[in-house]
Order: structure tokens, then sequence, then C-alpha cells
């Protein structure tokens, strides 16, 4: 496990296509922007039961729109500079 210190505003780059942002630190808890592909699964570790076994479907249909990582990042800025 490689680990580094990083400040709030740094970023880490792993490979040639993901980004994480250190968006914010506050006590004990970070904030963390994600950027990467459509196609590279991104999830909380305690979300992944068995990495051999796929993950159960969900019973009924989500009504949440998938949108890219891209704008998912560009819109938490927005916030960021509406609300700071």
């Amino acid at each position: 496990m490689l680990v580094l210190s990083r400040k709030e505003g740094e970023r880490l780059v792993i490979g040639e296509n993901i980004t994480l942002v250190i968006s914010k630190v506050v006590g004990n808890r970070v904030t963390i922007g994600i950027e990467a592909p459509k196609d590279v699964k991104v999830m909380r570790g305690e979300l992944i039961i068995d990495s051999d076994k796929p993950l159960p479907k969900p019973e009924r249909k989500s009504r949440v729109a998938a949108i890219s990582m891209k704008d998912f990042t560009s819109s938490i800025r927005a916030l960021q500079r509406n609300v700071g």
C-alpha cells in the first residue's frame, strides 16, 4: 500500500485517466473528488461484499439518473463556489 500526504486542493493521479482531488479536510473527515471515465466503477469499500461475487441486483429500479464523473465533479465544484 502506498501512503501519501495531501493537502486540500492537491491531486493524486492514477494511471492516465483517474484523478483524485482532496476537496475538503475538516477534523478527521476528508472529502475527495474523483475524476474517472464512465466505464470505471467507483464504490465505497464497505459496499463490496466479496470481490469474487457480483453485487446483488437492486429489487426495484433506481429513479436516479446516471451522469458522467466529469459532469458530477463539475457540479460539485459549482456548488462549492456558490456555498463557499
